[in-house]
């Protein structure tokens, strides 16, 4: 078997680039069991780079004075996702050529290799493209902090829950809360000496934890960590991190929390869809159906008792209209669906996917919960 992502490193990067980026990559792919060379293609600096048109591929290339590049202009044609990096923002002009400009660019200066790796990760669909985490903690002890890091974390493109912020006039508060927490790739607590003592936090770190959702506990020089957090992953104040004065933390506090919370997100991801495809295939097999194998775009092939067979993509956190046109038109002539986990979303949410369902019928939506119910009477 082929690769089933095809990935290369283009234009003029130096050897301690590559190694920097190649060490990231190899670790992503690896929490999804796929290794780098193997499932997963990696080329450096190809004359040309030629991924095959069924293979989810992208490229990162690499400014610098003249550098090489290769088929630039075919791989643009051909929609293949192309990221350009500049040494700095203002080095953009200088370094990457006139036809890669249109593009949005990374300063490797300002990203470094990690948010470069993580990004081409996402263009080729190994990671998804939003970057939701979810802020829990307690107003009257970490507030600054939570507007603090808020900010910054919205710098580095997050998607960011901060309940002040997310969540409009007259909406179900708590409903929305909970809906925009299984849409998040991880839950960032700040564990103030009363995290616990609150009904809330202490309800939104057990259902992150319910759904599988990694948490990052950053914890306070003064707050003594609880037995329920030993899963979670830690960064931990130190006591002139936080001023005591105004709550807000370090400027290098904040730089190492929003670096691990990007390693976070990537495990987060990978151990929820895992999960999600480890219940899809007991409940396939429960009924006497068997997973095939797992190509591209993460799509999922079964074959039913009856020999049927049928492509499902498992969604991680809240479908979309849009998750449902991808799945149909990467698997055209082919019975398709959607498994997703259902639980905690939004009602009013759920009631707009059961529409789309009875109106589209070029994908079927199927709760993971009931896939073994329905495949058994699975009907085109």
């Amino acid at each position: 078997m082929g690769a089933l992502y095809q990935l290369a490193v283009l234009g003029s990067p130096t050897e301690s680039q590559v190694a920097e980026l190649e060490d990231f990559v190899r670790t992503a792919v690896g929490m999804f069991a796929l290794r780098l060379g193997h499932e997963v293609g990696w080329e450096i600096c190809p004359e040309e780079f030629h991924p095959e048109q069924q293979r989810s591929s992208a490229a990162v290339f690499f400014g610098g004075q003249n550098p090489a590049l290769a088929n630039v202009a075919s791989l643009l044609r051909r929609g293949i996702p192309l990221l350009p990096v500049a040494s700095d923002i203002s080095r953009i002009e200088a370094e990457i050529p006139q036809m890669l400009r249109p593009l949005n660019c990374l300063s490797y200066a300002a990203s470094g290799s990690q948010r470069v790796a993580t990004a081409l990760l996402e263009c080729a669909g190994l990671l998804p493209r939003q970057r939701r985490v979810f802020v829990s903690y307690r107003r009257g002890e970490a507030r600054e902090a939570a507007l603090q890091l808020f900010d910054a974390l919205s710098e580095r493109l997050f998607d960011v829950f901060l309940d002040t912020h997310g969540i409009a006039p007259a909406e179900d508060f708590q409903t929305m809360l909970w809906h925009r927490l299984c849409d998040s790739d991880v839950l960032l607590m700040l564990d103030t000496p009363g995290y616990f003592d609150s009904r809330w936090t202490s309800a939104e770190f057990g259902r992150a934890l319910a759904k599988g959702i990694s948490v990052l506990r950053v914890g306070w020089p003064d707050a003594t960590p609880s037995a329920r957090t030993a899963t979670a992953s830690r960064a931990e104040l130190l006591h002139d991190e936080v001023d005591g004065a105004t709550g807000r933390l370090a400027h290098e506090a904040v730089e190492r929390i929003c670096l691990q919370l990007e390693e976070v997100r990537s495990q987060s991801h990978a151990v929820r869809s895992v999960n999600l495809v480890s219940n899809l295939r007991n409940a396939v097999e429960k009924i006497g159906g068997e997973v095939v194998g797992v190509g591209i775009n993460k799509a999922v092939y079964i074959k039913l008792p009856d020999g049927r067979r049928v492509v499902v993509y498992p969604i991680v956190g809240v479908p979309t209209s849009t998750t449902l046109h991808e799945a149909s038109t990467n698997s055209p002539d082919q019975a398709v669906a959607v498994v997703y986990d259902h639980v905690g979303l939004h009602p009013r949410w759920l009631g707009h996917l059961d529409w789309l369902g009875q109106h589209i019928r070029s994908a079927r939506w199927v709760k993971v919960s009931e896939a073994g119910w329905h495949f058994a009477d699975w009907e085109v």
